[in-house]
């Protein structure tokens, strides 16, 4: 017997499908529509068994209440209203439409030429074939949990990793579980993290998202993620089990290990692409609201993102609906922050950038996403894309100058002391301002986009042949070195040096004040083939090889990541978050010196010496009794082909300087007879050294 569905009126808010009172509540916002109808699904998704009108009683949302409907029902919307896209409006009725708020989605989307909203390559002809029967449905989720409260984020370790890669190779873990948020929380994965000393993951995105055209054109797919059509619904690709329990349960897991879950999250455009793209949520229910249009033309979308569209973040509904997500996110999943991807973007009002703008003044002001983790890609493509250093207070940045400068110290580029300094101290020149501290500088050699560590000292060219681009994408310079010989090499000289090489990468790394941040395999000589744009290649190419750490090398470099770890947490110098200055006379004072080769602060002769490659950082704690009883750490920085002869800095009989660590070999942890102040030392070719001064008790020096 064929069921009868009744729709009375609901509630506006909250937007989204919810189990309320026996029944489930919709709302839906479109400010342009002219009738808005929920469509109601059978089991399968393949038979609309209810097509049911909601109201608009003033204001911008459609809504109703569906009496006697439960978690698990499959729904989709269909919007009426204009077809002009001159105008920037794109309704068409025969499209069945994703809601925004949908906290899962049915299976996954194949793209479809039936998806198009127009008939003709002109677009002034709407297409009247109806989607309904083979499109991804909605589905209405039982009432949200709230989840315990996320574990702080303190500016240690980010390590940054793919869901699907992570665990797809790794021995331990069921078969049917690998490349899923089940398979990431297994105590297997967990544990692997635990003993390297990880206590926060930055998952790339895990939204739902899409596969381009393109792309399975060639026979690939988006490994990245950086492709939604949705923000509250994980990814089915990485579930066992649809729906969100399976990423709050992983969630749980790392909690109860310590471990905080960091989300890089795209909410600067949608999967829609440009006019050319599919009607699937937002275009069709309201596209002059959601997108930036261009205002000589609204057929067409302003694009800083470089992906077809750009989110309209001025418009109120569209960063409600960004507001809510992040919410969502914290409140109901457990997640302890966010990266965003072109964070520039989603700043921008009508004349660009605005620190000060409405996206970036909310988050500050929520009481909830005030106390997460807030990580700003700071660029997008669009005019005046280039923003790092200019986030407010409260935000940190992906600091790609700190990248560069590192790189190119230890390929050993001329005049790099300066800028090496300014990243050795957090890059305070670009975070200071408004008392930033020095968190605010997300610090890393590699990450998902470009080189690995070790292609980066394997390759001095990119090697993209499989994405099928005939090698013409992906960044063109690296600022990397192969050693002599391109690719894979088993010359001891070559992998010596190259293993040196990256240890010297880590230290520096790990010796920089900021927040450090690793890319998943890096620890042990993860490698893409000399692939630096990897985005498609969802297969071995990115899978992280765990066979790795069965050699010598990856076990080795492993354990010295480890240890970096290790020195990091145990010297507070190591991780200071104000920035080093001299803030006045007492127990607040700190200091950073830069000190040559004689042991003596660096003049302005030796900053401008193009062919200085070498340096001490010598970091000072608050005073003491006087500067020999304060906490002290020196890091000494030699990117030259020869042996430096470093002067130790201090008086003879104050004390002396222990060394912790030399990059130089793979005995990096030897012990070494303790130095005295004056006492030269003799610093290898391309090395970091790491020592501690271990002062006289004060009694002695009466």
């Amino acid at each position: 017997m064929k069921r009868s569905y009744a729709v009375t009126r609901g509630e506006r808010y909250p937007l989204g499908a919810h189990c309320v009172d026996g029944g489930v509540n919709f709302a839906l916002f479109s400010a342009n529509a002219e009738r808005v109808e929920v469509c109601l699904y059978d089991p399968s998704g393949s038979t609309e068994v209810a097509r049911l009108p909601l109201i608009c009683e003033g204001g911008e949302v459609w809504s109703g209440f569906v009496p006697g409907l439960s978690a698990g029902t499959l729904y989709g919307y269909r919007v009426h209203g204009p077809w002009n896209p001159a105008e920037g409006h794109r309704f068409n009725p025969f499209k069945l439409l994703l809601d925004p708020y949908a906290r899962q989605l049915s299976g996954d989307y194949q793209v479809r030429p039936l998806d198009l909203a127009y008939a003709d390559e002109a677009q002034r002809v709407i297409d009247s074939r109806d989607n309904g029967a083979g499109m991804v449905k909605c589905v209405v989720t039982a009432p949200g949990l709230t989840a315990p409260p996320p574990v702080r984020h303190r500016g240690t370790l980010i390590y940054e990793l793919n869901v699907r890669g992570f665990t797809m190779r790794m021995d331990g873990i069921d078969p049917q579980q690998r490349g899923t948020f089940a398979g990431l929380s297994q105590p297997k994965a967990i544990e692997y993290l635990k003993s390297l000393g990880i206590r926060c993951v930055e998952l790339m995105p895990v939204h739902y998202f899409l596969d381009e055209q393109h792309l399975l054109d060639l026979g690939l797919k988006n490994y990245w993620g950086y492709n939604s059509i949705n923000f509250f619904a994980p990814a089915n690709r990485y579930s066992v089990n649809a729906g969100p329990g399976e990423f709050r349960d992983m969630v749980a897991r790392f909690r109860d290990a310590g471990i905080a879950v960091l989300l890089d999250v795209v909410y600067n455009h949608t999967a829609e692409g440009d006019h050319r793209g599919p009607s699937l949520s937002f275009r069709g229910i309201d596209n002059a609201a959601y997108y930036r249009l261009d205002p000589q033309d609204k057929s067409r979308y302003i694009n800083d993102t470089g992906c077809g569209n750009t989110l309209n973040m001025s418009h109120h509904r569209v960063l409600q609906m960004v507001m809510d997500s992040l919410r969502y996110w914290v409140t109901e999943m457990g997640v302890s922050g966010f990266r965003f991807d072109l964070a520039t973007t989603l700043a921008r009002e009508l004349h660009g950038f605005e620190p000060n703008g409405r996206f970036l003044s909310c988050v500050q002001q929520d009481p909830i996403l005030a106390t997460t983790r807030l990580i700003a890609e700071p660029w997008d493509v669009g005019p005046g894309g280039y923003q790092l250093g200019r986030f407010p207070i409260g935000w940190s940045e992906w600091n790609d100058h700190y990248r560069d400068t590192v790189r190119r110290f230890w390929r050993g580029d001329a005049g790099q002391l300066p800028a090496l300094a300014s990243c050795l101290h957090g890059s305070s020149e670009r975070f200071e301002h408004n008392r930033r501290t020095s968190r605010a500088s997300i610090n890393f050699i590699a990450s998902h986009d470009g080189f690995t560590l070790h292609d980066l000292v394997s390759y001095c060219e990119r090697h993209n042949e499989a994405n099928g681009e005939g090698n013409r994408d992906g960044h063109h310079s690296n600022l990397s070195t192969n050693h002599g010989i391109e690719g894979p090499s088993m010359d001891p000289a070559v992998t010596v040096a190259r293993d040196r090489h990256k240890r010297n990468l880590l230290a520096t790394l790990m010796l920089s004040q900021g927040v450090p941040m690793l890319l998943a395999g890096d620890e042990f000589g993860r490698t893409q083939m000399g692939n630096n744009n990897a985005y498609c290649q969802d297969n071995e190419i990115n899978w992280i090889d765990w066979s790795l750490l069965d050699s010598r090398a990856g076990a080795g470099l492993k354990a010295f990541f480890r240890y970096l770890v290790e020195l990091r947490d145990t010297w507070p110098l190591l991780h200071w978050h104000l920035f080093f200055h001299d803030h006045g006379d007492g127990e607040y004072s700190t200091r950073c010196l830069w000190l040559n080769a004689s042991g003596r602060q660096m003049s302005a002769a030796d900053w401008q010496n193009p062919g200085l490659s070498g340096f001490a950082m010598h970091l000072l704690g608050p005073a003491a009794i006087d500067d020999d009883q304060r906490e002290q750490m020196l890091a000494l920085f030699n990117a030259d082909a020869r042996a430096l002869n470093f002067v130790m800095p201090g008086r003879e009989r104050k004390g002396r300087w222990q060394r912790l660590l030399c990059t130089d070999s793979e005995d990096y942890a030897s012990d070494v007879p303790d130095l005295r102040g004056g006492v030269g030392y003799r610093a290898s070719p391309q090395s970091v050294a790491l020592f501690r001064f271990i002062s006289m008790e004060y009694q002695h020096e009466q």
